[in-house]
């Protein structure tokens, strides 16, 4: 599966930003996708996911709720971060994941960094 993000960049405190990814070669059985952050010197830890299909159940770090929503397009293989109320804390490089049964696969990441 190749992961293709885009929407990073640079914002000051308060804004928002909004993350896209798209999965495409062998997408069958991927059951959840979802972003993941790692901020220098930290070790890389889940943002949000949320389950494909018509289910949509999401899952988000206590750090991102009220402030973060995931969304999935099924057609497109494609999920969405919408980030608001952004904290310097937030700067990190993130990327999207796919996960199937076996397998998981990363996108290249994007760099958000978030000015105070």
């Amino acid at each position: 599966v190749q992961l293709v993000e885009s929407g990073g960049g640079l914002v000051q405190a308060g804004g928002s930003l909004r993350l896209s990814c798209v999965a495409s070669g062998d997408t069958f059985g991927i059951y959840v996708m979802g972003w993941y952050r790692q901020a220098q010197g930290k070790q890389r830890e889940l943002v949000a996911s949320i389950t494909t299909g018509s289910a949509g159940i999401t899952n988000y770090a206590d750090s991102v709720k009220g402030r973060f929503t995931i969304s999935i397009d099924n057609a497109k293989n494609a999920i969405t971060l919408q980030m608001n109320s952004l904290k310097s804390e937030d700067t990190a490089v993130y990327y999207c994941n796919a996960r199937k049964a076996v397998s998981g696969d990363w996108g290249q990441g994007t760099q958000v960094t978030v000015s105070s």
